[in-house]
């Protein structure tokens, strides 16, 4: 069994004034909202269900349940003062369940071909990235086995916000971000700084993907730019 966790609470406030009344994964791109472009392409792959966690206006998302069978609203009430790992607290017993993607809900899939690769373990998507980045990076041993998910790195694969993690896996998180949760310092922290905490107890590679297929959109001037190439 497949699952699939959408990140949907944050309040998107660098692409203000448009999320101040619609929040940013619902924001159309191509005639799409960009949350779409995510979910069509796991239908394609045959996720089995798929898990939108909303916060921030999040009855705007409602329309899906009704649109997409196996969708389901979880709602994370604590969006405002706790980082992400409050989405995947929120929607952790679907780690449970089976394989699962966790994917952040504000992003434009440009190539929905992404989700139907065949993913013998867990993984991270990532672009590379030459150079040095100071976005989250992954570092990698000689046999391609990610040992540090963070930021900043140089010649090396960058986050695109898709993750998969096949069962047993899926097991570990669920179990690493019951134990992070709720310890001090922990309203800080992104799921995936979580990953890396515990990141020997996984058997985690990157699956590369090309920086045209996924698409992340911060500001309205990145979002015109994509717009304009449409």
């Amino acid at each position: 069994m497949e699952n699939a966790i959408l990140m949907a609470s944050g309040m998107g406030t660098r692409m203000r004034p448009l999320t101040e009344t619609t929040p940013k994964p619902l924001i159309t791109v191509g005639n799409k909202p960009m949350i779409e472009t995510i979910i069509d392409g796991l239908e394609c792959r045959g996720v089995d269900s798929i898990t939108v966690v909303v916060g921030y206006l999040g009855e705007q998302f409602d329309y899906l349940v009704h649109k997409y069978p196996n969708v389901r609203i979880v709602k994370n009430s604590v969006y405002e003062t706790i980082n992400n790992i409050s989405s995947v607290y929120a929607a952790r017993d679907v780690l449970l369940e089976g394989d699962c993607f966790i994917c952040e809900a504000d992003l434009f899939v440009a190539d929905s071909s992404i989700f139907l690769a065949e993913l013998d373990n867990s993984c991270y998507y990532g672009k590379m990235v030459k150079g040095h980045s100071d976005d989250w990076v992954f570092d990698q041993d000689e046999d391609g086995n990610i040992t540090r998910v963070g930021k900043n790195g140089d010649d090396c694969y960058n986050m695109t916000g898709i993750a998969f993690f096949k069962q047993e896996d899926a097991k570990i998180l669920h179990e690493a971000i019951e134990k992070e949760y709720g310890v001090p310092g922990y309203e800080d922290m992104f799921w995936d700084d979580v990953v890396n905490k515990h990141i020997k107890d996984f058997s985690l590679t990157v699956h590369p993907v090309e920086h045209s297929q996924i698409i992340e959109i911060d500001t309205v001037s990145e979002l015109e730019a994509v717009r304009s190439t449409l």
